[in-house]
């Protein structure tokens, strides 16, 4: 065993599919034994409470005693915290609280001395409830007020308020000032205040003795101190040593320790994505040990911000404890949310085997001949059934396409290793709006000659058609020279994921005719998946329907050598018409023909195309838009604030003259210039998806149009296609733009002054896309005209450098511009109508499986 796992000492799972969480785990001397050692209390969300006594497992015989679990009992609701202290009034002895969602109890826990086999025998009695009117959230305790001998209960509703118990009695409740949503709450006695860290990620501390003076809600003049860390928290703890008490916060990034007056101590910056944490002791003077659990089943251990110990676990912890169990000092206790409940220390047990002496032999090679032949006719056989689909279905989850049911695609990826291999990460990306059901895998070793299969699905998830049917699998692992390498595979997703077939259209708004060098060929024999071959009318017509509605129409000449694709909008033409000539060529190449090849005579649609890169750029102007005016109204609302913060804390009471309606009016533009932002930026993606689908199907038409190398629609992919994302701060039309002007300086140019390259110092947002639209013509323009793309150098000209302050327009005739534009404008023409067809028959899952590929 590594020495970096932790031993596991003992183990169990609780129930059967139940639930649990950060407040479901307890551990102290519950029953009072008065000896010093704890017991586990564990509660979970199915209403179970369960208490151990763990005993150490014997090697080998591998389930837990039945001893060990003390009392298991079911109560009504779901337990949402328990904790232990001293509730009861009479009495310091301990009690267990349990917290439910509208109900707090109180039981005492005791043992009666069993005199047969079965031993002792555990059971809880209830001291007191008390009966809630708000749904409880979290709960802490401590001695409030400085009280001695017995411990206070603040319960924290889900609305915020804060509900306190002395113990049988309700004392008073409060509300949080300007709370949203619930965070996590506890108590420091040195200060005798209440911390928590509301939903403005702020930690704010309320003294208990100002929280009494105002009734019904806490004013900000009770706040002791506030802390703003920029970051939603997950955890909060107080940790008393040496007369000086720390704040523990945990973020989801960052691991913060501070004063008990709120100023920072030390903060550590998380490489990973923190699930639970522990501060627990100190092993020198002015440190904190603190243990912290992450997603990615480790443990580690900090001495303030410094790594002493990171150690593996079986399971994701939600809840870690420290305790004393059977004279063992220090045994980590961690809880999952599915409930698998360990008790394990650090380090490692000495092994006292010893490897026996190998008796030396003569080989026999035959027999290691005949185990050969074994060995390979297995490889032979599981290398055969490689390449079968997955037979289950995994459904589309969260999806915001508006059908009932979304058709999903399974992906099988097998990994395999010719050497051993270290922390071996799968990662696998399809461009939005397509999703996956899981993203990464991990791998911590691979032996030799192993494999490693995962499964995942790809399912539609935004409502506007992708545009690219395209995934990537990257896996990233370590040879045993510790020499870092990368493994990429590329596979292609069906075209049944996104639509379904439906009856062919009549009439359409755009229309692509493919040319071909070969006899037309049946689209029942191209698209079997779309097609209902039992019609023999639909040999020669297809129609396709996307999930998010548009409807494409797919049509063969009998006589001709042509393919014509027709829809409402450009940008729908793109992925039919990919697909059709992938599958074009696919089936001549198995034909054994390789000379076909795909032409395209029309004219490029560019006026359309300019449609859609005007509309975008108007959403990046809303945008643009929609960020000043909330820059301009938070400005206003703080500066409101800060005058109703200087009246509020004036001595004599002055009138407020309407800032407090004003400070609401603001808030309700804030909210409502957020909501249209956020509106303005879904569209623009939806806008982005479109542009790329539409950009892709013209580099196609040029290419065809142009018979372009693939070099050079490599050149031209690069030029059009240069984001991945569109942000505000580099943006599709400046880096195009930018882009073009390079190639119509250089390989595209027409005299030595057109070659002189001009450089900017950074890319900004146009004013107006005219340029960038007069830029894309004239690129068309020079193609038609014999013009090359080409990156080299190699020119008659010598090309000369010129680095000015800003961009200066390409010079170009205006003969050449108004013959560019005229083209453009130029649309497809003499379109024959169809004739009404019947429906083709639906089908929706699919099962897919990308190709092996080796590390």
């Amino acid at each position: 065993m590594s020495l970096f796992k932790a031993r596991d000492w003992w183990s169990t799972t609780l129930g059967e599919k139940e639930e649990f969480d950060q407040g479901c785990l307890c551990v102290a001397d519950v029953d009072n034994s008065g000896i010093g050692q704890d017991k586990i209390t564990v509660g979970s969300y199915m209403g179970y409470l369960r208490i151990f006594n763990p005993h150490p497992v014997k090697p080998g015989d591998g389930m837990i005693s039945a001893e060990d679990l003390l009392l298991e009992v079911q109560l009504r609701d779901p337990i949402l915290q328990v904790e232990v202290g001293k509730f009861v009034s009479g009495t310091e002895l301990l009690h267990l609280a349990v917290l439910h969602c509208r109900k707090l109890c109180v039981y005492a826990v005791s043992g009666t001395l069993g005199n047969v086999e079965h031993g002792n025998q555990y059971q809880i009695k209830l001291m007191y409830e008390h009966n809630l009117q708000r749904t409880a959230c979290n709960m802490t305790y401590g001695p409030f007020g400085g009280v001695k001998g017995r411990d206070l209960i603040c319960i924290q509703s889900m609305d915020g308020m804060l509900m306190l118990f002395e113990q049988e009695s309700y004392a008073f409740g409060r509300f949080l000032p300007g709370f949203l949503l619930p965070g996590p709450l506890t108590y420091s006695s040195r200060t005798d205040s209440f911390i928590t860290v509301s939903s403005c990620q702020q930690v704010e501390s309320y003294k208990y003795v100002l929280v009494q003076l105002y009734f019904p809600s806490i004013r900000d003049e009770t706040m002791d101190w506030v802390l703003n860390i920029g970051e939603q928290a997950l955890d909060i703890c107080v940790v008393t040593f040496n007369q000086t008490s720390s704040v523990f916060v945990l973020g989801v990034r960052n691991f913060f320790c501070l004063k008990d007056n709120g100023q920072i101590r030390f903060m550590k910056k998380l490489d990973f994505s923190p699930s639970c944490f522990l501060p627990y002791c100190s092993v020198s003077e002015g440190t904190i040990n603190t243990l912290i659990g992450n997603h990615n089943n480790m443990l580690h251990v900090y001495q303030d911000v410094t790594l002493k110990w990171a150690t593996q676990l079986p399971h994701i912890p939600v809840a870690v404890k420290v305790g004393n169990l059977h004279d063992l000092k220090g045994v980590i206790v961690t809880l999952s949310d599915n409930g698998h409940l360990q008790c394990s220390y650090l380090g490692t047990d000495p092994s006292l085997f010893q490897a026996p002496k190998v008796e030396s032999r003569e080989i026999n090679y035959e027999e290691l001949d005949i185990e050969m032949k074994e060995l390979q006719k297995i490889i032979k056989e599981a290398t055969k059934t490689q390449g079968t689909p997955i037979c289950h279905i995994v459904q589309a989850i969260d999806s915001e396409v508006g059908v009932e049911a979304v058709p999903s695609v399974t992906v099988k990826i097998t990994l395999q290793s010719r050497v051993a291999v270290q922390k071996a990460k799968l990662s696998i990306c399809v461009q939005p709006p397509l999703a996956l059901t899981h993203d990464q895998f991990i791998f911590d070793h691979m032996e030799p000659c192993a494999s490693k299969t995962v499964a995942l699905a790809v399912f539609l998830k935004g409502n506007c058609p992708p545009a690219e049917l395209e995934g990537n699998a990257v896996a990233s692992y370590s040879i045993p020279t510790g020499v870092p390498r990368v493994a990429r595979c590329k596979f292609r997703l069906p075209l049944r994921l996104i639509c379904f077939p439906t009856q062919p259209s009549k009439t359409a708004s755009h229309k692509l005719t493919i040319d071909t060098n070969k006899p037309p060929v049946s689209l029942v024999n191209l698209f079997p998946d779309f097609a209902d071959q039992s019609d023999e009318d639909l040999v020669n017509v297809l129609g396709f329907q996307f999930l998010t509605g548009p409807r494409i129409t797919l049509l063969a000449s009998k006589t001709s050598q042509r393919y014509r694709i027709q829809s409402e909008q450009l940008e729908d033409l793109w992925l039919i018409t990919k697909e059709l000539t992938l599958r074009l060529e696919e089936h001549f190449k198995k034909q054994n023909s390789k000379d076909f090849a795909c032409t395209f005579s029309g004219s490029v649609p560019l006026q359309e195309y300019f449609e859609l890169i005007d509309c975008h750029f108007e959403l990046r102007l809303n945008a643009e838009k929609c960020e000043e005016l909330l820059s301009e109204r938070a400005i206003q609302f703080r500066a409101i604030e800060r005058r109703l913060l200087t009246r509020f804390k004036d001595k004599t009471p002055a009138p407020l003259q309407h800032l407090d309606t004003l400070l609401e009016g603001t808030y309700r533009q804030i909210i409502a210039l957020a909501d249209a932002a956020e509106e303005n930026q879904a569209n623009m993606f939806q806008a982005f998806t479109k542009l790329k689908s539409a950009t892709q199907l013209v580099i196609m038409l040029i290419s065809l149009w142009q018979k372009l190398t693939t070099d050079q629609v490599a050149i031209l992919e690069a030029t059009f296609l240069p984001l991945m994302q569109d942000t505000q701060e580099l943006g599709w039309e400046e880096s195009v733009d930018a882009a073009i002007s390079h190639l119509l300086r250089t390989c595209l140019s027409k005299s030595s002054k057109e070659q002189a390259l001009t450089y900017t110092n950074q890319l900004n947002i146009p004013k107006d896309t005219s340029r960038l639209k007069k830029h894309i013509t004239l690129l068309c323009d020079r193609l038609a005209k014999g013009g090359r793309l080409c990156l080299s150098t190699d020119t008659n000209v010598q090309q000369t450098i010129v680095m000015p302050g800003g961009c200066t327009p390409i010079p170009e005739s205006d003969l050449e511009e108004r013959t560019a534009l005229q083209d453009a404008t130029t649309m497809f023409t003499n379109h024959r109508h169809l004739t009404k067809l019947p429906r083709i028959s639906e089908k929706y899952y699919w099962i897919y499986q990308t190709s092996l590929f080796w590390i």
